[in-house]
């Protein structure tokens, strides 16, 4: 470090190398922070007596830091879904198996470096049922699990959820109360908004094979896109959809029948190619071959497909299956890059999987990273040779038991999503992501024992500052070296956002 440090004094490593090199570093260091706790102010019943012997069902951590307060959770039923807001950073929802809502301001904790328990700034309890037993207000929340949830891509103040009660819903962040919903006549596993696009249009997974699309502006259900065949109905549900962020009216779907979709929204027939898994070259659309057609049997997994994202420069498209495998493919060809992920791929949940590929520019060229939820730890993975980088554990213990609205349940304790938090509060390069007065950069996970968890990356020496304070010459070299990689880590991970 103190020799990379001279280079850049020197000149001979300039300043964007020097970040992007220390970038690197952080984004392999991520461990888990355990000093930061989400409290959803939900409380254990009292003990039930059975037998008369006091039976007490306890959904905290196992962990020896997190034991001192076993009865704090997120959700006491479980964490379904996680969404962050993209401009600040900031705010935080949450959603739950008991259909609750919750939202948490990051920056509520005003040192990172102390222990800190976040609490929700607003709830948005489950729908109850009106008088009638048939119809519910308006105004009201879900009725069943929420399955998930995202922010309107342009405005921090509104977004939106889905959950298996068949609707979708849009929020008022600010107000926490809903302004609008919509039914979809099918379990709701996802949802997507483009984070480009000026029309309003959210792509929605559900039972049903095709791929729903409903306009925010007209509030309605405008368009359902479907496949030949999907018509006769084999594809199964939609589990995973994703709008590409370089051309806004293209959309990628994964279906329980193992294919991965590209759809183009302005045309009548919708599907433009198939990704298939024999085939790195581009063979399965119409892309290089216009006149041969599409070829409906390609197959991108031989397993059900939960998990899609891009690249945020649209070069790459990420696909996850229950076969366990990960595939990466070229978006301008359609070609499989052959990555390859190895055995310790882990992927049995039915609804959708969140992953994500660190920003373009935090890593060299090739260089970028997938952070992928592993069931019970987050594997964070080259994206290109998918040599696995670090695992990140600590998840609390193997089977939870949790506590249902109709009495008490365990479940495998799995992770159901991960969110990236990249800058450091206020959307800008000035930012503290490391320390000051906003919440540090970092990755949020939620979990079905009820807990969101915070992973932070490390900085280096940090672990004996305290050790030998006594020499001013080595405090203030520490405290240049932490300033260096400050410097380094914000400029890239909080870049600010314009408009012009």
């Amino acid at each position: 470090m103190n020799s990379l440090l001279f280079e850049r004094s020197t000149g001979n490593v300039p300043p964007r190398e020097f970040a992007v090199i220390q970038t690197e570093k952080l984004l392999k260091s991520f461990r888990s922070a355990l000093r930061f706790r989400f409290d959803g102010g939900e409380r254990p019943a009292r003990p039930a007596i059975r037998n008369g012997s006091v039976n007490i069902a306890v959904a905290g951590p196992s962990s020896a830091v997190e034991s001192h307060a076993p009865s704090i959770w997120a959700h006491q039923a479980g964490v379904t879904a996680l969404a962050l807001e993209r401009f600040d950073g900031k705010i935080l929802v949450s959603g739950g198996a008991d259909a609750t809502i919750k939202l948490w301001d990051l920056e509520q904790c005003h040192n990172p470096t102390v222990s800190h328990t976040y609490r929700p700034v607003a709830s948005i309890p489950r729908a109850e049922i009106a008088p009638s037993g048939t119809q519910l207000s308006p105004s009201a929340g879900h009725r069943f699990s929420i399955t998930h949830l995202s922010f309107y891509p342009f405005d921090s103040d509104a977004f939106l959820s889905t959950s298996f009660d068949q609707t979708l819903k849009l929020w008022s962040t600010t107000s926490a109360r809903v302004s609008g919903s919509f039914r979809l006549g099918a379990k709701v596993y996802t949802h997507a908004t483009s984070p480009i696009a000026s029309h309003l249009l959210v792509a929605c997974g559900t039972q049903h094979p095709a791929v729903r699309l409903v306009d925010l502006r007209s509030s309605a259900a405008v368009q359902s896109l479907a496949s030949p065949g999907q018509i006769g109905g084999t594809a199964g549900a939609t589990l995973a959809v994703a709008w590409s962020p370089l051309h806004e009216h293209v959309l990628a779907s994964g279906a329980v029948d193992g294919a991965v979709r590209i759809w183009d929204v302005r045309k009548s027939s919708g599907l433009v190619a198939l990704l298939d898994q024999e085939d790195s070259l581009a063979l399965a659309g119409p892309a290089t071959t216009p006149n041969r057609g599409i070829r409906m049997s390609a197959k991108a997994h031989t397993g059900p497909v939960n998990g899609l994202t891009w690249t945020d420069d649209g070069s790459y498209i990420v696909s996850a299956g229950h076969d366990r495998r990960v595939r990466v493919w070229d978006a301008s060809t359609g070609a499989n890059t052959l990555a390859n992920f190895g055995p310790s791929i882990r992927n049995s949940q039915l609804g959708s999987l969140t992953m994500f590929v660190s920003p373009t520019g935090l890593t060299q060229l090739k260089r970028e990273l997938l952070f992928f939820p592993n069931e019970n730890e987050i594997l964070v993975m080259d994206l290109h040779d998918g040599t696995i980088i670090t695992r990140l554990r600590g998840m609390g213990p193997s089977i939870a038991a949790v506590a249902a609205q109709r009495g008490e349940r365990t479940v495998r304790n799995r992770l159901t999503s991960i969110v990236w938090r990249g800058a450091g509060g206020g959307g800008s390069s000035d930012g503290a992501v490391m320390g000051g007065t906003n919440a540090p950069g970092g990755i949020y996970s939620g979990h079905l024992d009820g807990q969101i968890r915070a992973w932070m990356p490390q900085l280096e020496g940090l672990d004996n500052e305290d050790e030998d304070n006594t020499a001013d010459e080595a405090s203030g070299a520490r405290a240049k070296k932490r300033k260096a990689l400050d410097d380094a880590f914000r400029s890239l991970m909080g870049r600010q956002i314009t408009f012009s």
